[in-house]
Order: C-alpha cells, then structure tokens, then sequence
C-alpha cells in the first residue's frame, strides 16, 4: 500500500519542475539566436528594458530583470566592456547607479529584432495559449512578489 504522504515529493506533482524545464529548455533555444549578437541570455534581457527605457537606476533595472544587485553588476559590467551601456552616478543623488545605453547599443538593438519571431517559430502554442499562459505566469510572479 502506497504511504499518501509522500505524493507531494514525486517530482510529477511539483509545479516548480516544468517551469524550471521549461525555463531552461526556452533559454536553450535561443542561444544560437544570441549567439549571433554575443549575448547571454540575461545580457539579451538587460538590454531589452534598455532598449525600451534608454536609461534608469540600477535598482529599478534589477527589479525589472528580478535580479538582484550581485548578479547585475557583472552583467553590467559585461555590457558596459562591451560598449553597449555606459554607468554612471546621479547628479541628485550620489548613491544611485545610473545605466544608459550607448549608440552602439542601441545600434545592437537592429541585430536582435528578429530573435522574437525566430524564437516564436521554436514555440508550439497558439496565440492564445501562449497569452494564457503570459498571464498565468505573471499572476504568479506577482503572487511571489508579496
């Protein structure tokens, strides 16, 4: 006789795993997309919301990406190697970070236009399925978040 206890440990009954296999598997697809503009995935998505805000704290940037300021100031730091960011301190207040994103970063931004349709091509759902499960996901994120 099976002991009920223990069917919350079977990885099938865990929500966590398909979403960190999914997670893992979706990152997978687009590195050779990436690749092609030397990017990491994470770099891809810094410079995302860079492209979409040109500049902001790196607090903001952080909660944006849901990193935390260890693991972005490398990622920064990277970038900013690379040409595609600049930091730099506030003028009003000293102790914020500012990123800024740089000609030829924005230049990149041509180069990675047409990784979303390429990486939609990877993705069996209708566009219904994957806005379901958008909103699901953020609903989620926005739960944890409390």
């Amino acid at each position: 006789m099976k002991d009920e206890r223990y069917e919350g440990l079977k990885l099938k009954n865990q929500l966590c795993f398909p979403l960190y296999a999914c997670a893992k598997e979706i990152v997978r697809r687009y590195k050779p997309f990436l690749d092609e503009i030397d990017l990491t995935y994470t770099q891809y998505i810094t410079m995302m919301v860079l492209w979409e805000h040109g500049e902001l704290n790196v607090k903001h940037l952080g909660e944006c990406l849901f990193l935390d300021s260890g693991t972005l100031t490398p990622l920064l730091k990277k970038l900013e190697a690379k040409g595609y960011l600049e930091r730099k301190r506030s003028k009003e207040d000293e102790r914020n970070l500012i990123v800024c994103i740089t000609e030829e970063g924005e230049a990149l931004k041509e180069k990675a236009v047409c990784i979303p349709e390429k990486m939609g091509g990877c993705i069996n759902l209708t566009q219904e399925e994957a806005l379901q499960l958008y909103g699901l996901l953020y609903k989620l994120l926005g739960q944890i978040e409390q």
